[in-house]
């Protein structure tokens, strides 16, 4: 495989911008928010199933009962829940991650979806689920607003 000068990386384009190595087009620099959505959603999907194995097999560690919920599923419930959607949150990270179009479109939903899910269940644990809250909002602006700089 041949090596690629800097000149020949940074030759000009008809349209006048500069190329990328290979003939590439040039990524922008709020590609590292694509990135960052895709790295940070599969993080969220790995703790929101981790929450999801300590609500199915220590729900003692909840500061409330289940009648004190904003939905009052029992925690085998809720455990199931977070697994479920957790596991579904990390695949979409990976796919975003990969540059796949359905994975932003999946990731926006399923962020959103997590967000709701931790705020119905905020009362059991809050600095958790308030945390998770405040990632998946970054991660819907970083797919909605960049998602589309990993395309390219």
């Amino acid at each position: 495989m041949s090596q690629v000068s800097s000149e020949q990386a940074g030759r000009a384009v008809p349209d006048g911008t500069r190329a990328g190595p290979f003939g590439a087009p040039p990524r922008s620099g709020w590609t590292g928010w694509a990135i960052f959505a895709g790295i940070v959603l599969f993080l969220v999907g790995v703790f929101q199933a981790s929450a999801g194995l300590v609500a199915l097999f220590n729900d003692d560690v909840y500061l409330v009962s289940t009648d004190r919920l904003a939905v009052t599923f029992d925690y085998t419930t809720w455990g199931w829940i977070h697994l479920i959607l957790g596991s579904l949150v990390a695949t979409a990270g990976i796919a975003i991650f990969k540059g796949q179009v359905w994975g932003r479109a999946v990731g926006v939903v399923l962020a959103g979806l997590s967000a709701f899910a931790n705020l119905m269940f905020i009362t059991a644990f809050p600095l958790w689920s308030i945390l998770i809250i405040a990632m998946d909002v970054l991660v819907i602006y970083a797919l909605c607003i960049h998602g589309g700089e990993l395309a390219d």
